[in-house]
């Protein structure tokens, strides 16, 4: 971040931590989110999405499409709009 401020952009800001390849049924995840609440709540925003672990990602990168439009109605498409739509609220 500092590198990045001084070297291309001096306003830029972490507007949270979102917390990625998730399987909220494992005991991992439910560890790790338990570790940056404990960690960071209260000193940065933690968002409520939380983007699953899944292969369509992948795919849709390898077919160069949206992942919007290559799979609309998956888990991973819905928890990336709940994002956005956080980041709106949070931004106003």
């Amino acid at each position: 971040m500092k590198k990045i401020r001084s070297r291309v952009n001096d306003r830029l800001s972490v507007a949270g931590i979102l917390l990625t390849m998730c399987d909220a049924r494992t005991n991992l995840c439910k560890v790790i989110t338990e570790q940056v609440r404990d960690t960071f709540e209260g000193q940065i925003r933690i968002f409520e999405s939380r983007i699953p672990n899944t292969v369509k990602v992948g795919e849709s990168v390898y077919y160069s499409e949206p992942l919007i439009e290559y799979a609309p109605e998956s888990n991973v498409t819905k928890a990336y709009k709940n994002l956005a739509k956080e980041l709106i609220n949070h931004e106003g």
